[in-house]
């Protein structure tokens, strides 16, 4: 079994499966900006408080450039060896510290020599290599260029270095050269969208020898180095969970879900905006947090200070459960967080906080967080898979287009879900009334009946089936019974 070392990044020891196999050279590929010189700093200063030395050997960066990538994240590179072109060409070259070279004017042997000179002289068994664009003009060809890498390669594993090799794409020439030789293969992308944060995500490309999590993975920047993601996989996060009923504290709601909804199930709150969705989501969330149960609420449309006022306007106590830590309210913004990133602060509620009930409010926000629609099912597949296999009851809001008549939505994921609630808006006696229904759930018996909803001060209500009337749920209801009043105001 191959022995591993840490990368100085959690989420992608995680991807490989516990770290770099040791005394191996791998290939980190990326256009300038994605993070290369960061991952390999982290890499590096890690590599200290593992006990191995460092070597970083710079072409294209000085030491002044590389203290201040350092810097910005709160490091220091105490420890570290730090060697750089001009450094060598000053040894090669006397008449180098006045003269402007090209690195393709330095002889590529000497510089190899000077090179493996700086690695038996720190001793060192972590090295970095940045980066290969510069190695790739000392070479001045394809065949030169290979036999050096070979070169390299042969000689650092002789030392029993872990090395990375950095190239920053700017030359395709001689790309796969390095990818065939490098025991494993990282690559780095950056992509910006028409609106929003720029989004960083990562791929393994090869990882001879080992297991490794294979997709892509999101990735921040952040001042202390890289944070990354790994792509959620259901499967690997298996465990018991019972069906049991959860109350939501109003008898008339839990009836119609045939006692409540079951925990390990997800459940999909669909209507019109203003029908009362969020609303019913936040009365399972209060009910659950007076239990002495974690709530992890994400409002993707609304600001949490409109979201508290709201709460507290229709009776609920929320400040109290906010301060007990019993409900986390997380405010999402969909254009700056990236969607691995979501399912990551998820995952964490529910491991680390031990969440019970996950409030996704609402699904289209969730939807402008994907890059490309199309994958929006499947990942939010892996999401509701992991949740219902850790017995987390789930509660998602989807906003339909329009307010009477015809209702759509922009991505159909009823199918996903165990329960659907449909709620929507009728007229009825010169009023607007809403609706309530339960139209699927998977996990047991509910009722098929079509009731009244209000809310009101003092919260939520379910009044009686609404037998006088016929089409309440295509949009133009008929009403055919006696004049008389429904849900009166209390």
């Amino acid at each position: 079994m191959l022995e591993r070392c840490s990368t100085g990044v959690d989420g992608l020891d995680s991807i490989l499966g516990g770290g770099f196999p040791r005394n191996r050279l791998y290939l980190v590929t990326g256009d300038p900006g994605v993070g290369k010189t960061t991952l390999a700093l982290q890499f590096l200063r890690r590599g200290l408080q593992d006990g191995d030395g460092g070597l970083y050997i710079t072409l294209s960066e000085t030491d002044e450039e590389l203290r201040a990538v350092a810097a910005s994240h709160g490091w220091d590179l105490d420890g570290l060896s730090l060697v750089e072109l001009s450094a060598i060409e000053d040894r090669l070259l006397p008449e180098a510290q006045t003269t402007l070279l090209h690195p393709s004017e330095v002889e590529l042997s000497q510089t190899t020599d000077l090179i493996f000179a700086e690695v038996e002289r720190s001793n060192a068994h972590r090295v970095v290599f940045d980066s290969l664009s510069e190695l790739r003009l000392l070479a001045q060809n394809e065949l030169r260029y290979r036999r050096q890498i070979l070169v390299f390669k042969q000689f650092f594993a002789k030392r029993r270095c872990t090395v990375l090799m950095l190239d920053d794409r700017t030359s395709d020439s001689g790309n796969s050269q390095i990818e065939s030789l490098a025991h494993g293969v990282i690559n780095l992308e950056l992509t910006r969208p028409e609106f929003g944060n720029e989004r960083r995500r990562m791929s393994i490309g090869k990882l001879r020898g080992g297991k490794f999590r294979g997709g892509y993975h999101d990735y921040l920047i952040e001042t202390g180095g890289l944070h990354v993601f790994p792509r959620l996989v259901a499967a690997e996060h298996r465990s018991e969970s019972s069906q049991q009923l959860v109350a939501s504290g109003v008898a008339e709601l839990d009836a119609l879900l045939g006692g409540g909804m079951h925990r390990g199930t997800s459940n999909l709150l669909i209507g019109p905006a203003g029908s009362g969705k969020s609303t019913i989501a936040m009365q399972y969330a209060m009910a659950a947090a007076r239990r002495g149960e974690l709530v992890a609420y994400y409002a993707f449309d609304e600001n949490l200070g409109t979201l508290i006022t709201r709460a507290k306007g229709i009776g609920f106590d929320i400040g109290t459960h906010l301060e007990s830590g019993k409900l986390q309210l997380r405010q999402v913004d969909p254009a700056e967080m990236s969607p691995g990133e979501f399912t990551h602060q998820v995952c964490r509620a529910v491991e680390s906080d031990n969440a019970r009930v996950v409030v996704i409010d609402s699904l289209n926000g969730y939807l402008q967080a994907m890059p490309e629609e199309r994958f929006l099912t499947t990942q939010l597949h892996e999401v509701l898979t992991y949740l219902s296999q850790r017995g987390v009851l789930t509660i998602m809001v989807l906003a339909q287009h329009g307010l009477f008549g015809r209702m759509e939505t922009s991505i159909d994921l009823t199918y996903l879900t165990d329960t659907v609630v449909v709620v929507r808006f009728f007229e009825a006696m010169g009023t607007v009334k809403k609706a309530i229904s339960v139209v699927k759930k998977r996990s047991g018996k509910h009722e098929t009946a079509i009731r009244e909803l209000n809310i009101d001060q003092q919260g939520v209500r379910v009044g009686k089936t609404l037998a006088d009337f016929q089409g309440i749920l295509s949009g133009t209801p008929l009403y055919r019974g006696p004049q008389e009043a429904m849900l009166e105001p209390r």
